[in-house]
């Protein structure tokens, strides 16, 4: 710092103006008139010298907490070539700047370690304040949102306006749910609320929860339930008939050909009912997954291939996108195989022979989770909304010699796999795509 030098330090000063006071009292008492003049010009030389060393070190204390506002911690005073007591001051306010700088930046570093933890948690987080202006977020509420930036509540109108309206309402305490779509599909989310004042500023800490996976699960079980109880009734009722029918005919030879006949019709109904009810078990025995390391590149070739045997038309084209080309999936192959050529196989029926330039593609690649996601897409006919809400119920097909199985099924064996497939939203889309998360 280019701060002058004081003449004399204050412990001089000070014991200068204390034996020019005890010279003037013994001036008057001894009345030397005339070394009154000369004793108090002395004494206010050593007042206005006082003075002056006591705004050096004010404007000192004044520039160090302006540099400290304006966070600038960089500027030290120097201590070399000064006197005692100015050296003492200056490491003094060293020290005070030094501390608060490391305050500062233990405080940021806090703020950071808190970051980092939030944007681990599953539960998307956004901190609103009264004028609807977003504090903090974190990386699961972009996520489920759909969105890469949010600013202000009334950005979420681009989502959908019944959720600006429930995040801008929602109180301390309430706990509300919402469905909308956005690119990833059908989202529905649990909304909670908090409060808190931060910073001297009220604002609401709004917890987003995805509940859709947890709706499907519970929807999965029951039908799961629900398929086992009827197979086995089915199969309890069937499977006497059919044997009774089969022994029948091998034991009367002779019989009447109308009878014959009938016996006939029921054996092969009941055992194609059986059949049909064989189909179903899949859906609820789905064998456990013994999971290996292998690369999708290879498997994506190779399920092509398969798939190009199901394939009696020359006009579709397969694609496949892995980025990296050497990514890696720890799964059930054999489970994976069974999903993604079952969705190969209704991407071939959507497509048909409607397209001359028809195409499937697989595509692989990480996500910031580091889960690993596939999607196999198409540009055959679009489902639609309707569809798409009943599309992974079982039963449900819209084949006319489909069973309603298959990507019942497929979903099944992503669940027990740990994973999720669902139908990207085909209001955001022009082409067809199921999306398959395996957890990294």
């Amino acid at each position: 710092m280019g701060y002058k030098r004081p003449l004399y330090s204050l412990t001089i000063h000070l014991l200068l103006i204390i034996g020019l006071t005890a010279l003037t009292t013994c001036a008057i008492f001894w009345q030397c008139w005339g070394l009154l003049p000369f004793i108090l010009f002395l004494t206010i030389l050593s007042l206005i010298d006082v003075r002056r060393l006591y705004r050096l070190n004010a404007k000192k204390i004044s520039f160090m907490f302006d540099a400290i506002n304006n966070n600038d911690f960089s500027f030290k005073y120097a201590t070399e070539g000064h006197d005692k007591d100015d050296r003492m001051v200056s490491n003094s306010l060293n020290r005070i700047t030094q501390i608060l700088f490391q305050a500062k930046a233990d405080a940021i570093q806090r703020e950071k370690y808190y970051e980092l933890i939030l944007n681990f948690v599953k539960t998307g987080i956004i901190v609103v304040d009264d004028n609807g202006t977003i504090c903090q977020s974190n990386n699961e509420a972009f996520r489920l949102l759909g969105i890469s930036i949010l600013t202000h509540v009334k950005q979420l109108a681009n989502i959908d306006s019944q959720l600006m309206n429930v995040v801008s309402n929602i109180r301390a305490g309430e706990k509300k749910q919402i469905t909308f779509s956005n690119e990833r599909g059908l989202v529905m989310l649990s909304i909670h609320a908090s409060e808190i004042e931060l910073r001297e500023r009220h604002v609401r800490i709004i917890a987003l929860n995805d509940i859709k996976n947890e709706m499907d699960n519970k929807e999965l079980d029951s039908w799961i339930r629900l398929t086992r109880v009827l197979t086995h009734e089915i199969m309890n009722s069937i499977t006497p008939i059919t044997s009774l029918s089969d022994t029948l005919l091998a034991m009367n030879e002779d019989m009447p050909a109308d009878v014959k006949e009938g016996l006939q019709v029921i054996s092969s109904t009941g055992k194609g009912l059986i059949s049909f009810v064989e189909s179903y078990r899949k859906f609820t025995h789905v064998p456990t997954p013994q999971p290996s390391l292998f690369y999708l590149s290879t498997f994506a070739e190779r399920v092509i291939q398969l798939a190009q045997c199901h394939c009696h038309s020359s006009n579709i084209e397969f694609k496949t996108d892995i980025q990296p080309d050497d990514l890696i999936l720890f799964a059930d192959e054999n489970l994976v195989t069974q999903v993604v050529l079952n969705l190969l196989k209704n991407a071939i029926e959507a497509i048909g022979k409607q397209h001359s330039d028809g195409w499937i593609r697989i595509k692989a690649y990480c996500n910031q989770e580091e889960n690993v996601i596939m999607e196999i897409s198409n540009n055959g006919p679009l489902i639609t909304p309707e569809e798409a809400e009943h599309i992974f119920i079982p039963f449900f097909t819209t084949k006319e010699n489909g069973s309603g199985i298959g990507l019942s099924l497929s979903r099944q064996i992503m669940r027990v796999s740990g994973g999720t497939l669902s139908l990207k939203n085909p209001a955001s889309s022009t082409y067809t795509t199921f999306i398959l998360t395996f957890p990294g």
